[in-house]
């Protein structure tokens, strides 16, 4: 698979030189690539890719802050998607002391790219100035400008610059998903959600007030709030489950759970199997998870949970689940051998468990 940060390719570099001269024909094209490549732009990950970009377009620019940015809104409209977080990451590094024209630009390379990081030194200089500023673009015409007052202001921005007092506080930001909760836009939506889950993660007692007061209100809403609820479902909140009517745990349960092997290497899959039935005889629904409890390399626990299944069943019902699960190593989880754990879960109770070892392959 490409690595992400190869989207800052040679290519981009030139149709980056090429769009500059086009609208700043003084652009010195070999200084900028000189710059540019002074450091072992190998080694750089995206964003450090994104920075070098800036860093070696400000020498180059206009020294006069607006019109270099002037410069650079004639050039973002031809570099849409991730790719053109380079603009707004100028306006971060050199814009900080001119507020208003920065955050207009910003607002206005959203809209080709995204400004969600860029926007963040600015919440932490004036959090009430620039939430009010959010709390405007929540009622802007541009599904992209919408998202930014959502994205921009997420307690647990992946990638994003930590803002702690949100972090600490995320009840400034709720005036905004108020506003946007119904956005007729999904992009949107999901931010809302995901800025939701964020809170869940901080305050969820918080969040499971609001869960309660959306859900129901309309199909937009609803989709929201479950999605926003994924870190409290897989945490078997019972009051989140509640909301999602799954309930009657006692009358649901686990037969015939095997593993096979209950030995294997890393880098092997572990298949599993389970007959789930239900006892009720009334409609109900049923939430069905597996969690893994991987050793650590300190050789302590740490449980995942992965989804399997959400039913609705009329009445009383039993249904067989097969499922493999792979232990090759990634970059986002690394194994470690010893006794692992894995568990069945249904309504967000355990309901089964078995023991096997990984061993080094």
């Amino acid at each position: 698979m490409e690595p992400l940060k190869n989207i800052y390719d040679l290519q981009f570099i030139a149709k980056l030189e090429d769009s500059i001269t086009e609208h700043f024909p003084a652009f010195n094209k070999e200084e900028f690539h000189t710059r540019l490549f002074e450091t072992d732009w190998e080694t750089l990950a995206l964003k450090e890719r994104m920075r070098q970009i800036t860093l070696s377009l400000a020498p180059v620019l206009p020294q006069d802050y607006r019109k270099a940015i002037d410069i650079l809104r004639k050039c973002a409209p031809s570099f849409t998607g991730l790719g053109g977080i380079i603009f707004p990451d100028f306006v971060e590094q050199y814009g900080l002391e001119d507020w208003e024209f920065s955050v207009e630009a910003l607002a206005f390379f959203t809209e080709f790219s995204t400004s969600e990081f860029a926007v963040r030194p600015f919440l932490i200089s004036n959090q009430k100035l620039m939430l009010a500023k959010m709390d405007e673009w929540a009622v802007s015409e541009n599904e992209h400008v919408r998202r930014l007052a959502s994205e921009g202001c997420r307690p647990r921005l992946p990638w994003g610059l930590s803002v702690p007092a949100l972090k600490k506080d995320p009840e400034p930001v709720l005036a905004i998903l108020e506003k946007l909760k119904e956005d007729d836009s999904l992009y949107v939506r999901k931010s809302v959600a995901n800025n939701l889950n964020d809170i869940s993660r901080i305050k969820p007692d918080l969040a499971v007030e609001i869960a309660q007061s959306w859900y129901g209100d309309s199909q937009k809403t609803n989709w929201i709030v479950k999605h926003a609820c994924r870190s409290l479902l897989k945490k078997g909140d019972p009051r989140v489950l509640q909301i999602f009517g799954y309930e009657n745990s006692d009358s649901l349960n686990i037969e015939g759970f095997t593993i096979t092997p209950s030995k294997l290497s890393i880098g092997e899959s572990l298949a599993f199997s389970f007959t789930l039935i239900s006892e009720i005889e009334t409609p109900h629904k049923v939430r069905v998870e597996y969690a893994v409890d991987y050793v650590k390399a300190n050789g302590t626990r740490s449980k995942k949970v992965f989804h399997l299944s959400e039913l609705e069943w009329r009445g009383s019902m039993k249904k067989g689940f097969v499922k493999n699960h792979s232990f090759r190593d990634l970059t986002t989880r690394k194994h470690y051998p010893g006794f692992h754990r894995i568990l069945v879960i249904v309504n967000g109770v355990e309901k089964a468990d078995l023991e096997f070892e990984l061993v080094r392959a």
